[in-house]
């Protein structure tokens, strides 16, 4: 029978989303756990799994379209099968006239629960409090696990930080904050598992009394409860209970290894056999941790003569040649990194600018400077501090283009590119011309640090108005770079060369070092980028000026 997949909710926030990308299109064999497409909301991009196994029979959004949570995604099932009905319909969703018919009288006993409980209540939410509920992962999800807690009750909690990471059958994932405020209670904890929309956390102002908000996220009441829904819910959760033991037992006679996907994805990465690890979770079910505790037994004793003799003769030498390759699965910054990056090249007309810089006094100044107790100041750090009072003599540089208008800066936030193991990030180093260059090096170093960590808040990779991307210490002696938008401008530093120059007319050796400028179009002109290059010039090669 055909299945209706609607447009799952990936936050508790989420209201709606694009279709990024469809990674199957109609006709397609999809198989449980393929990727059917990537569904982008306003905080990140997620790849969207298939839970079912068929033909994509139907797609609902297309590419670039938006459309609210629960609009019919794509349907899945048979080759060539009917779904006129489902089409016709909407969502799909009156698979079973049993369940509509319980569904229907629970939320007529839970209206009238409500209506009791309304009339007796002690009061609403607080003001300012926050009601974290367990999102809803996925189309199907009905419940999550705690995996683990990254936050504990009385923690400060910023927006954008990790909270916990919920684990579903289908994968574990890290869940964020969409509010601000201090961790007031948890309502479910490491290893519990709730259905969604259960209360898992309060954030509000430090001190507030959160005792009257009940664990379904409202105000305790003084009604009394509805004797008969009790009774339902606890048969209903006593059946699924025993629904669930049975399928457990079943399948484990049946030799299946019980696993979280990413414990799966884990283990073959390290090369780890799932049937020779002790899983912690609930059945016996192997997670995250128990993929990362795991450490494997001792080899056997040294195998008798008769077992030497009995083993297969050695596999055939593999010749020379032959193709092969390894796949690697792309993460979600490399990912983001490509589509902003091909966005910004293929949008932005880019043309190019490249100045040599004499080094000798930079050398000679950087030198005397960190003779000095307790202060050290890279080459990069002076590029970034002559660059950031260059952009104060130019701000046609330091703008940005949004179609209907030209938008020049009047902060200067320095974004600098640092390499990580997935890719490249840009911290921002915000204010940076009121910066001395000690103070520069200190926050480049710091920030530099953090991304490597993957310790980078939201915000702090937020704002810049220009951006330096340095290869010099790789030995790259001139480069070019894309745009990091919505910059105007990115700088490329070499490294510095030794190498023969004129001076005064004679040939002596000298050190130069290579910027080339990289230019939107559409903002900077030609002479205004070259204007740019020849007072940064000025600055790098007389170092003092930067010094005042």
């Amino acid at each position: 029978m055909a299945e209706v997949i609607n447009m799952p909710r990936l936050s508790d926030t989420m209201e709606e989303g694009v279709v990024a990308k469809w990674l199957k299109k109609k006709g397609d064999k999809v198989e449980e756990g393929d990727i059917l497409a990537e569904i982008e909301t306003d905080k990140a991009t997620m790849e969207f799994e298939s839970f079912y196994e068929g033909t994509l029979l139907h797609i609902g959004i297309e590419e670039g379209e938006t459309a609210p949570v629960d609009t019919l995604l794509a349907i899945i099932g048979e080759e060539g099968e009917d779904i006129s009905e489902l089409l016709e319909g909407g969502n799909g969703d009156s698979k079973d006239e049993n369940k509509k018919d319980d569904d229907k009288e629970e939320k007529e006993e839970e209206d009238s629960s409500n209506e009791e409980e309304s009339d007796d209540g002690d009061g609403e939410v607080p003001e300012g409090v926050e009601i974290v509920t367990m999102p809803r992962l996925s189309d199907t999800m009905e419940e999550g696990t705690v995996a683990s807690w990254l936050k504990k009750e009385g923690d400060k909690v910023e927006e954008g930080d990790i909270l916990a990471e919920i684990e579903t059958d289908k994968a574990t994932m890290e869940f964020e904050s969409f509010y601000e405020g201090t961790l007031l209670k948890i309502g479910i904890e490491e290893g519990g598992t709730a259905p969604v929309d259960s209360l898992l956390a309060i954030i509000g102002p430090e001190g507030t009394d959160v005792s009257k908000i009940s664990t379904d996220g409202k105000s305790k009441s003084s009604g009394k409860k509805d004797k008969k829904k009790e009774d339902k819910k606890e048969e209903k959760a006593s059946e699924d209970k025993s629904s669930e033991k049975a399928e457990d037992k079943s399948q484990k006679d049946s030799g299946r290894i019980f696993a979280s996907p990413l414990a799966k994805k884990m283990a073959e990465d390290k090369g780890i056999d799932l049937s020779k690890v002790e899983g912690s979770g609930e059945n016996g079910r192997i997670v995250k941790k128990d993929i990362e505790d795991y450490k494997p037994s001792e080899k056997p004793a040294a195998e008798t003569k008769e077992s030497q003799e009995a083993k297969p003769a050695a596999q055939p030498y593999v010749p020379a040649g032959e193709e092969e390759f390894e796949e690697i699965k792309n993460s979600q910054m490399r990912k983001t990194i490509a589509k902003r990056l091909g966005e910004s090249k293929f949008n932005a007309p880019h043309y190019y600018l490249t100045i040599e810089v004499d080094m000798e006094n930079a050398m000679a100044s950087r030198k005397q400077i960190n003779e000095m107790p307790d202060i050290k100041v890279s080459f990069n750090d002076m590029v970034i501090k002559a660059s950031a009072m260059a952009l104060r003599k130019h701000p046609q540089v330091n703008s940005q283009w949004t179609g209907d208008s030209m938008k020049l800066a009047k902060h200067i936030h320095m974004g600098v590119a640092v390499a990580v193991e997935e890719g490249l990030v840009v911290p921002v180093l915000k204010f940076a011309d009121q910066m001395s260059m000690t103070q520069i090096g200190g926050n480049v170093k710091n920030l530099a640090g953090k991304a490597r960590n993957k310790k980078l808040q939201p915000n702090e990779m937020e704002g810049s108005t220009f951006t330096v991307s340095n290869l010099g210490m790789f030995g790259i002696v001139e480069f070019t770079s894309i745009i990091n938008q919505p910059n105007s401008a990115i700088l490329s530093v070499g490294t510095i060369v030794e190498k023969p120059v004129v001076k005064n007319g004679e040939i002596v050796v000298g050190h130069t070092m290579k910027l080339t400028l990289a230019c939107d179009h559409r903002t900077v002109d030609g002479a205004t980028g070259a204007a740019f290059l020849q007072t940064l010039k000025t600055y790098i090669e007389n170092p003092v000026t930067m010094l005042a």
